[in-house]
């Protein structure tokens, strides 16, 4: 009478023995995709450094200065009253319109939402405006002497339509150039969706 077969293994009588499994070969080396930036939350409203009221009273006090000297002389060249009167007019203006420039920097903001960029500014006359992300052509940084000596720089957003351009001052350069940045790479990622 024939023995049965032993097995050293667990495996269930009847069943073939298993093959050595064969090395997995290597995945084949992709690049690595950039990342893809995520939507940003909403921000929230966020404001424009305080020092920017000291670039747009500066910026009031050479305009008011060019136009007052302006009519001073011609008041003393030709002795018109007229431009005497004038001059004192537009200074007296002029210093108004600057005790108003801290208010006026407050009201500019900016939000980053889903889809959009959100911009305000104005005291009495309020204008928003959103930019769409893949709208976006251009973002552009300039900077002028006093905002330069002050650290600040502002933002431009240049798309299709010329009316919605939008200039947000007064951002320090580190945040100009993160959110210059930010926003380039949202806007190519919302256009190749398109």
């Amino acid at each position: 009478m024939p023995m049965p077969e032993v097995r050293d293994t667990d495996e269930p009588v009847g069943s073939e023995p298993a093959e050595p499994s064969e090395p997995s070969e290597p995945a084949a080396a992709s690049e690595p995709t950039p990342p893809v930036p995520a939507a940003p939350h909403d921000s929230g409203w966020l404001r424009v450094s305080p020092k920017y009221v000291v670039v747009e009273v500066i910026g009031s006090l050479i305009g008011m200065a060019v136009f007052v000297g302006a009519f001073v002389v011609a008041y003393l060249l030709w002795q018109q009253w007229w431009a005497l009167w004038a001059a004192i007019v537009i200074g007296v203006v002029s210093l108004v319109s600057i005790a108003f420039e801290p208010r006026r920097v407050r009201s500019i903001g900016y939000r980053l939402r889903e889809d959009d960029l959100l911009f305000r500014r104005g005291i009495m006359f309020q204008r928003q405006v959103a930019v769409p992300y893949g709208r976006m052509q251009l973002v552009d940084i300039t900077r002028g002497p006093v905002a330069r000596a002050l650290g600040l720089a502002d933002l431009k957003f240049v798309t299709a339509a010329a009316s919605t351009a939008v200039t947000v001052p007064g951002l320090p350069m580190e945040e100009a150039d993160r959110l210059r940045d930010e926003l380039v790479a949202l806007a190519e990622t919302r256009r190749a969706g398109l």
